[in-house]
């Protein structure tokens, strides 16, 4: 397996990992999570009162992962390129078979939103007009494995098509912008934290995209939230995030609490994604985010292969079925 490859593989496993340990935890708060599971320290089965996930086995991924795959099938199949309207039409079918499934994972508020304003007649480039939050910065990790950085104005643009559909406002697109730029510097050979710092330089050169909404800007309170977690301890970090940075869905919150976990915790991969999972609210789209980023930078060797394994094993995730089309679409670059 060649560098790239293996940094590409970890950017998913690592998604994944972190998807699937912030599972059982995800809505909580963190009092809650400490009663049902104690002192989190791998993968664990989902209590039978856990809001979105009951009962749910240890290993299994949620809609992070499973909508961050299929955006790489749709990239792949569109050369490098997302159709907003394939995009709609595979998270309605996506939709339909978990709840077939019976899963009450479903789309997201902005997603969802959206998808009912497509239904009602309205057209693609009004329906994201309002989106938020952070769904589509939990699904976009695929580009930036797919466009490297080296072509910043490419790979902000596929990162607009990606949002266009529920997440075209400035906050959304920031927020997808940072996660694929930071992928996109780790599977290029950067460390963490460089990968970092590539990618709230490149979002915040680049031209300005989306809807205007009264949100704060993603990229200044990523800064800031990396500013504030510089020299804390790891209880001083939990106590800043939870009270200073927010760990809701908004946009706003949850990417800069994933980003100040990969910077605290650059040289422990998966200390970072148990973070993510004791910290209470959005905790399993968090954790896939850090993940990611941590994974391209780190490559397969930077989470525990049993807990990957199981992850894998559960909830049959055809990784390697898409790495290799994402990187040809990069390698065309």
């Amino acid at each position: 397996m060649t560098a790239e490859r293996d940094r590409a593989t970890g950017c998913l496993e690592g998604l994944a990992l972190g998807d699937a340990l912030g599972m059982p935890t995800q809505s909580f708060s963190p009092e809650q999570i400490e009663q049902r599971y104690g002192e989190l320290s791998d993968l664990v089965d989902a209590a039978d009162d856990q809001p979105i996930a009951p009962r749910m086995g240890a290993g299994s991924v949620t809609d992070d992962t499973e909508q961050a795959l299929l955006l790489a099938r749709l990239l792949i199949d569109g050369g490098g390129h997302v159709d907003a309207a394939a995009l709609a039409d595979a998270l309605i079918e996506w939709e339909d078979s978990m709840r077939a499934r019976g899963s009450l994972d479903l789309l997201g508020p902005s997603t969802r939103g959206a998808i009912d304003q497509l239904r009602a007649g309205a057209p693609i480039g009004s329906t994201g007009a309002a989106g938020t939050t952070n769904g589509a910065a939990m699904r976009v990790a695929p580009v930036g494995i797919a466009v490297p950085l080296s072509d910043p104005e490419t790979l902000m643009d596929v990162v607009r098509e990606s949002c266009l559909l529920s997440h075209d406002t400035v906050q959304g697109i920031e927020s997808a912008g940072l996660v694929a730029a930071a992928v996109s510097a780790g599977v290029g050979g950067a460390s963490p934290r460089e990968a970092v710092r590539r990618a709230i330089s490149l979002v915040e050169d680049a031209p300005g995209r989306g809807h205007w909404t009264a949100h704060a800007s993603v990229t200044a309170r990523t800064r800031s939230a990396l500013k504030g977690a510089e020299g804390r301890s790891d209880e001083e970090l939990f106590a800043f995030i939870r009270s200073d940075v927010g760990t809701s869905l908004e946009a706003t919150e949850s990417i800069p609490a994933a980003f100040a976990l990969v910077w605290h915790y650059a040289d422990a991969p998966f200390a970072a994604l148990l973070a993510a999972a004791r910290m209470g609210g959005d905790t399993d789209t968090m954790g896939a985010i850090a993940g990611a980023i941590l994974g391209a930078s780190m490559g397969t060797t930077g989470f525990p292969r049993d807990q990957v394994s199981l992850v894998r094993r559960v909830s049959r995730i055809p990784i390697d079925e898409v790495v290799p089309g994402l990187l040809n679409l990069r390698d065309n670059h």
